[in-house]
């Protein structure tokens, strides 16, 4: 069950508060009564008065109360969860967290961008499946591919350089992670050719310390997989500050400020190799337009769905108990006398 409006639940807090007044009122009732007599007596001498149809009154007001509220908070019934079929494309988002991501030649700075230009690409998909992998000297799978979009930038808000503890830039390992990532390899078409329904889109400044990017981006090709590389940074190289926000510029050993510089002509040959696209950070609007240019496949994807609204059964019964409770009298019904229904 799930509600449309859940705020009205806190509603039924007033319940009990109704309950409490009708007990309140047969306690006054009851003083009331003794102020004449005994109230052994006093039921003697009013053997048509009923207690228990008071507290009648209570059950079927409390209840047709809790009823109506729970049906003005638009109680849906009977969904299911299901498998659908939608044709979407496999997406792998590399993202560099090295160190020198935290340099402002981008502002507010190149990490922050690129979480920004993810978080908009992630709005912009529909019916695709995107995972995220982080890396720096190593390369790990922050969230393996999903269709759970909201999961993705929730993970992505928490991402920065203090994820990867040995630092440099594995682009290369990237590339094998990802490969390695995507949950089946690429189908054949009728002709025999490699359905190409998969991407890996690369973010970094482009400084490649470990492996060989290049024959990374060759044997992911040669799967069908395509890579686009985003480039940020500034050609001519900036100092990278010793934390975000921070003044302080790191140094080398020897007391030298580190520079990092954006290595372009390494980001357009691993594009290059895997028939994708270098695409500079001020461009990165023509992005989705290169995505759209995949082949998309049916992919299977479990919903909820069949939701059915059912809060006309609740006011509907609230409302039958209501009335019932206005039938019953304070005192017996001599048409109801012999059944017996309010005795003590």
């Amino acid at each position: 069950m799930q509600f449309g409006q859940k705020y009205m639940l806190w509603v039924l807090m007033l319940v009990p508060l109704v309950i409490l007044m009708y007990f309140l009122a047969i306690r006054k009732r009851r003083k009331n009564l003794e102020r004449y007599g005994d109230h052994e007596l006093m039921d003697y001498l009013m053997p048509e008065s009923s207690i228990s149809a008071y507290r009648w009154k209570i059950i079927l007001t409390s209840l047709a109360l809790s009823l109506i509220i729970i049906g003005a908070a638009g109680p849906r019934i009977g969904s299911k969860l299901k498998e659908v079929e939608q044709k979407g494309r496999e997406v792998i988002i590399a993202l560099d967290v090295s160190n020198s991501m935290l340099a402002e030649d981008v502002k507010p700075s190149r990490i922050e961008r690129a979480k920004q230009l993810i978080s908009r690409l992630v709005d912009d998909m529909e019916n695709d499946k995107i995972g995220l992998i982080v890396f720096a000297g190593d390369a790990y799978t922050q969230i393996p591919i999903t269709d759970d979009y909201p999961s993705v930038k929730m993970f992505l808000s928490t991402t920065g350089p203090d994820m990867i503890s040995r630092q440099g830039t594995a682009i290369g390992a990237a590339i094998d992670l990802a490969v390695k990532s995507f949950p089946s390899d690429n189908e054949l078409l009728e002709n025999g050719e490699i359905l190409k329904n998969k991407a890996i889109i690369i973010i970094t400044d482009g400084e490649n310390h470990e492996d060989d990017a290049i024959e990374a981006a060759k044997a992911a090709y040669e799967k069908g997989i395509r890579i686009y590389t985003i480039g940020l940074g500034d050609p001519a190289g900036v100092p990278i500050p010793v934390a975000p926000g921070s003044t302080a510029k790191r140094r080398n050993k020897d007391g030298t400020v580190v520079v990092s510089k954006l290595n372009e002509e390494l980001l357009k040959n691993i594009a290059k190799e895997a028939n994708g696209a270098y695409i500079p950070v001020n461009r990165v609007g023509s992005l989705m337009e290169e995505l759209n240019k995949l082949q998309k496949t049916e992919m299977k994807k479990k919903v909820y769905s069949d939701y059915a609204e059912r809060y006309q059964y609740f006011i509907g019964f609230g409302f039958l108990l209501l009335v019932f409770e206005t039938l019953i009298l304070q005192r017996k019904n001599p048409l109801f006398k012999k059944l017996n229904l309010f005795n003590v």
